[in-house]
This record gives C-alpha cells, structure tokens and sequence, in this order.
C-alpha cells in the first residue's frame, strides 16, 4: 500500500474524521515508529507501525453504508456535551461505528446518510462533486413573492451559490410547501435562504440526495444501501 497522510488514513479507518485527526496529530496522541506524529506526514500502514493513545491502528475492516430517516430532535454527532439524542443513537444496532455524511441540524428530518469509510465521506462532501439535495420545506409568509427569490443566485458567508431548483408544492393563506434543490449544502442553508426571502421555516425534511431517495423509510429508522446505490454514488 503506498504512503498516505495520517489523518486520511485514520479517518479510512473509521478513527475520527480527518478534521479530528489533525487534532490528535497536533495533540501528539499519534506516532509513526515510536515518533510523535506531525500535521502532513505520511505513512504506510504496512510497512509504519502507527499508533494512537499507545494503541496499534486497528486494520481496515468492512465498510458500512446506511441510510437514515432522521427525526426532528437528534444531532447529527457521534456524542453530545449537553446530553442531546443523536443520529448515532438510532444506528447502534447496525454493528459498525459510523458517522454522518454531512449534517441535518436539530430541527431538521430526513435522509441522512452514515458510514465508516473516510475516503467515501470525502469524496461525497467535497465541493467539486456538489451533489444535488432536495428537501421538502413547510414555510409561513408571502410564498409567491420568495419564489423567484429563492429561484435566482444569492450570496451566503460570501460565496455565490448556484440558482435552486424551486418548485410550489402546495400553497395556503400565508404558507405554503416547496421543494427546494440545492448543490452547496452550507451550513442551515435552506433555512437561510427562506429567512433572506422572508419566509419562516416552520418544518424541513430532506427526501433525497444525489440519486437516493427517502422512499417509504420511517423516521428513526435506518436500511443498508445497496450495492446498486452505492456504485451511483461513488460514481458522482
């Protein structure tokens, strides 16, 4: 096996994600041959004895890759300072430690996908890859109005994001139901465009991501992907 990084290779193993890994290496938890770890070096997992906390790297076991229908009132953690329920709670069973794909925050439901490969993580959350995620969005205010908000070129953090695909599902006396495309996934930022098209966001829930769809899956449950599934997705 040829040379990686260290905190690719700890996130391949299912250690931590590779943000968590800097930490660990800047922490000096981590040592390659007996050696404190340094941010960018790389190793062989064959050839280097890693180390993390004194314990060997565990090897590469099998891959795990879920779908959940996460409901309203978990984080999207592996834990929780204050206590919250998390998305890892309602996959324990699954037999492996995964983690989210991204996030759906607190008040967020919906397709959420989790797993214990890194490179696969990365590959999906990169922003050259921009996979498509729709969500279906129950908001109070003058929905006609927002839509051709919603549906041009706005500005978050700085950065231009690509038009939405914005389609009125249903429509009320001052509400109204919108499915909502977008490429980016920022942080909140189906949730922010609304507000910014004076919309108030009374529920969110994501149906699909990439080419998989919520389907009939019940919320706080989780199935496999199939084998089908995840060649798609690892085509993007």
């Amino acid at each position: 096996m040829a040379e990686e990084r260290l905190q690719k290779l700890l996130s391949a193993r299912g250690i931590a994600s590779r943000r968590t890994a800097e930490e660990y290496i800047s922490a000096g938890r981590v040592t390659v041959n007996g050696l404190k770890a340094v941010l960018g070096q790389r190793a062989d997992p064959e050839l280097d004895e890693i180390r993390i906390d004194g314990r060997p790297l565990k090897k590469a076991g099998p891959r795990t890759y879920l779908m959940l229908n996460k409901p309203r009132g978990y984080v999207t953690t592996l834990s929780d300072e204050r206590g919250r329920r998390t998305a890892a709670d309602l996959v324990a069973d699954c037999g492996a430690r995964v983690w989210p794909v991204g996030r759906l925050d607190l008040d967020s439901e919906g397709l959420l996908l989790l797993t214990n490969d890194g490179v696969f993580t990365q590959a999906l959350l990169h922003p050259s890859h921009e996979v498509e995620k729709e969500y279906q969005v129950w908001v109070c205010g003058a929905v006609e109005n927002a839509l051709p908000i919603l549906s041009a070129s706005m500005v978050l953090d700085g950065v231009q994001l690509r038009p939405a695909a914005v389609r009125l599902l249903e429509l009320g006396a001052g509400k109204g139901i919108l499915s909502i495309t977008i490429h980016e996934g920022k942080n909140r930022q189906v949730r922010r465009m609304c507000a910014a098209a004076g919309l108030m966001v009374r529920r969110l829930r994501r149906v699909r991501e990439g080419p998989l769809t919520l389907g009939g899956l019940r919320p706080g449950c989780w199935r496999f992907l199939t084998p089908d599934e995840l060649q798609t997705l690892q085509g993007l």
